[in-house]
């Protein structure tokens, strides 16, 4: 692609289906009812000083997925570690009746919890010993995700969440820093992340990125590239060789031409008023970042 060759386009509120019931009581004690269906069956009041189902490991369906919800790290006695959660988590996973399929594939809600290669790799581990795969982990901690993605599991890094203790009482918009990846994004791989995505590596077809803020791709882009995922018409998408399946920048949509062109420079994909354009890089910053400056 080149820019006189320039491309255009027009381019958990509980469901019915899920296992827990919340009840608050007059006296403000939260209730938790959990199904037949989910692993364990307990009722605990937020009262009780001993057992907070909040600050335990849970296993519930949620759809054709499992998800292995992991307690906030802020929400566990300060004296618990990895081994008491470890403990835990075995016992969840080993314990009780198995309401499962084999082979389903489970969603590991890390929240804040601190997960490196070798973690995540014992509870892939533990979850393979039960017919069970590891597939997607949602985390509010950067260094979890980089472990996640690099191991080749679908990623989404969330951003923090509050307890009603510590809500700031006006909205506040979080800015999340960028997300580096040094890893190729193979195909059945989903990458999320509120903020700017760098990846020194390839996205492979069947491979998908998406982003609040910007996306570059440090290598081969022919996957999905998702840029400005929550509305910003204002980002982009630059990669050193240019052959999307697939690009997103806000709500404008383009798709890749049918002929690969015969060289390929470093580009950047933007919205304007007729869609989403490509133009080479070399192009793009003299007309746009140094009229800018």
């Amino acid at each position: 692609m080149t820019s006189d060759s320039a491309q255009q386009s027009s381019l958990s509120t509980v469901s019915e289906s899920d296992s827990v019931i919340s009840v608050v009581s007059e006296s403000d004690s939260v209730i938790s009812v959990v199904s037949e269906s989910d692993s364990v069956i307990s009722v605990v009041s937020e009262s009780n000083p001993v057992v907070d189902c909040d600050s335990q490991v849970r296993l519930k369906r949620e759809g054709e997925q499992l998800q292995l919800i992991l307690p906030p790290e802020t929400d566990m006695p300060s004296s618990a570690g990895w081994s008491e959660l470890w403990q835990q988590l075995k016992q969840r996973l080993n314990g009780g009746e198995r309401f499962w399929q084999a082979n389903t594939p489970v969603h590991l809600m890390a929240q804040d919890q601190l997960l490196d290669a070798m973690k995540l790799q014992e509870i892939a581990d533990a979850l393979s010993e039960i017919q069970l795969q590891l597939q997607r982990v949602y985390t509010t901690r950067r260094q979890t995700a980089v472990a996640a993605a690099t191991a080749g599991y679908s990623v989404e890094q969330q951003p923090p969440t509050y307890s009603l203790q510590t809500q700031p009482s006006e909205p506040t918009e979080f800015l999340t820093e960028p997300l580096y990846l040094q890893l190729t994004v193979r195909s059945g791989v989903e990458i999320r992340h509120p903020g700017t995505i760098v990846i020194l590596g390839d996205l492979n077809p069947g491979g998908a990125v998406i982003a609040a803020g910007d996306i570059f791709i440090w290598g081969r882009l022919r996957g999905v590239a998702h840029a400005g995922a929550n509305g910003n018409r204002a980002c982009r998408i630059m990669a050193l060789q240019m052959e999307p399946t697939q690009l997103r920048i806000a709500d404008a949509v383009a798709r890749a031409p049918g002929t690969l062109p015969e060289q390929f420079y470093p580009e950047v994909a933007y919205v304007t008023s007729e869609g989403i354009r490509i133009a080479r890089a070399t192009d793009f910053a003299k007309t746009h970042l140094l009229l800018n400056s």
